[in-house]
């Protein structure tokens, strides 16, 4: 297929622009440090995630653990007072604490993307003072870019701009210091990115109160009337047209997809370790009277090996797509346009290879367990509920359309922002 595990030539100075970490950004604590906060974090939230999330409240409390261990600045510069880590950290860190509670893994992603896309939309001076701020007052962001009809919509105003509309849906919207959003301005049909507080007057969130899965993603719709916008609010175009996209610009699709990749991955890892966790306990799937010993039923143990194969399948793509990404981000201004299709294809197939392995895992962990799992108590619902309806959002059949008319015609895919 020629599909590059990562982009050719020379890899620039990351101190050249600001998508590497520069020398100040690493005084931050290391990898090792913010892997064992995550599962510290994840350790945490797993203790009461069946409750939690059947009382599906609005996740302040949660989002509180996270703003306490860090991991909210974790991107952010170090000498903002950041955690000054880098992506593959960050997707880690999202894996973790998805594998605990699946819909707060989502809210902690979209926050990250939303947080660090002033470096995609607008110049450096700009986005260091937006990171600089959300890390001083460690905001947390929701919203999203996704296409939505009908778009919001920009104004020309005297004195400046006012945005006006309705999104139905977005991640974090419940508990954000920040909105980002995507409007399109009403003269030109441009689509920009715009950031938003949502203290304004004329800024309405209302929850989704019967969605059956991500019940604490802190989801909701956004509504806008007349809410003033500033030019600094305004980070830039969100446009396909190459004219204005450049490769690296467009690199904020993969990076915000693998995010929803992480999520994927997490819930498979996490619905199956404490699937093992139960029959290793002695609570049998087959027959309650059986005893406690390792388990040694033929179907049990086939199950075990099918759905650990294919997470850990995905699991490598995964992180040959990251490899890539990573590689495509110090290469900055230098990536070409087909450097950039070689990423976001392999990043589609992390895609479907996740979405298999968190749909089938969150399923057959149910069989698995056998009538058991029907048990509120145990929660096991709650990774097939979570992965479906974050799958539903995200499907994956456009991503293999992509990939074939790659393979088939050299077509690049399109730059499309995950809902």
């Amino acid at each position: 297929m020629g599909v590059a595990p990562a982009p050719a030539g020379p890899v620039q100075d990351p101190d050249r622009h600001s998508f590497g970490r520069q020398d100040s950004d690493r005084t931050g604590p290391d990898r090792a440090h913010w892997l064992r906060v995550a599962r510290e974090t994840a350790d945490d939230l797993a203790t009461d995630a069946a409750a939690r999330e059947q009382a599906g409240k609005a996740p302040v409390d949660e989002v509180s653990r996270l703003r306490e261990a860090g991991l909210l600045a974790l991107l952010a510069p170090a000498r903002f007072g950041g955690g000054g880590a880098d992506w593959r950290t960050a997707y880690a860190v999202v894996r973790e604490v998805a594998a605990a509670d699946g819909a707060i893994g989502q809210l902690l992603g979209s926050h990250y993307f939303l947080s660090w896309s002033a470096r995609f939309f607008t110049d450096p001076a700009r986005a260091a003072r937006i990171e600089r701020r959300s890390a001083a007052e460690q905001w947390c962001w929701g919203g999203g870019f996704a296409h939505q009809e009908p778009s919001l919509t920009l104004t020309g105003k005297a004195g400046g701009q006012v945005l006006d509309g309705r999104q139905s849906f977005a991640a974090g919207v419940l508990v954000a210091d920040r909105l980002a959003v995507r409007a399109v301005r009403a003269d030109t049909g441009e689509p920009l990115a715009v950031t938003v507080d949502p203290a304004l007057p004329g800024v309405r969130v209302d929850g989704e109160a019967d969605t059956f899965g991500q019940r604490l993603a802190a989801g909701g719709s956004m509504e806008f009337d007349a809410v003033p916008v500033t030019a600094d609010d305004v980070l830039g175009s969100l446009s396909a047209d190459e004219d204005v996209l450049s490769p690296l610009t467009a690199l904020a699709s993969p990076v915000s997809r693998l995010l929803s990749v992480q999520l994927r991955l997490g819930l498979a890892e996490g619905v199956l370790a404490e699937a093992r966790e139960y029959s290793r306990s002695g609570q049998w799937p087959w027959h309650h009277a059986w005893p406690a010993e390792p388990p040694r039923d033929p179907q049990t143990l086939t199950a075990f090996g099918e759905l650990t194969v294919l997470t850990r399948s995905a699991a490598a793509l995964t992180d040959q797509a990251v490899d890539a990404l990573l590689t495509g981000l110090e290469r900055g201004e230098g990536l070409a346009y087909d450097e950039y299709a070689e990423i976001s294809v392999l990043v589609a197939m992390a895609e479907a290879a996740a979405s298999r392995a968190a749909q089938e895992s969150t399923s057959r962990a149910l069989d698995i367990i056998g009538a058991r799992s029907v048990s509120a108590r145990l929660g096991f619902d709650r990774f097939w509920r979570n992965a479906r309806a974050h799958t539903l959002y995200e499907p994956v059949s456009h991503r293999l359309r992509d990939i074939g008319d790659y393979f088939l015609n050299g077509a690049y895919p399109p730059f499309v922002l995950p809902a």
